[in-house]
């Protein structure tokens, strides 16, 4: 993957870098330690392998995750997060906290 540059604003930066929601929870597995490929998918139902791949590749340019293949038989591939990317333990711990601050939306909500 080629490097593009990144947005100056720290926001468009972060999100520019996790977009979509399987990123987030690609970083999200990846805290508890390294996983392989095929661990990160069952991990994740519903991500397909090509956005996995992709995803991975963004992290690996960018210095989030780190990818150790192994020369065994079979071959063993594991990725990890960076320091860099360890860093977004607290990021990610403050977006839950906030979100469980949200109220469940009134399922029968008045009239108008």
């Amino acid at each position: 993957m080629i490097a593009v540059p990144l947005p100056e604003c720290g926001v468009s930066r972060f999100l520019t870098l996790l977009d979509g929601p399987w990123a987030t929870l690609i970083v999200r597995e990846l805290l508890d330690g390294p996983h392989r490929f095929t661990e990160l998918r069952k991990a994740l139902p519903g991500i397909s392998p090509h956005t996995l791949t992709s995803r991975l590749r963004r992290f690996e340019t960018y210095g989030i995750v780190t990818r150790t293949a192994y020369p065994e038989v079979p071959p063993r591939v594991e990725y990890r997060l960076t320091p860099l990317g360890e860093d977004l333990r607290d990021v990610l711990e403050a977006m839950a906290a906030w979100a469980l601050t949200v109220p469940q939306p009134d399922p029968h909500p008045a009239a108008y």
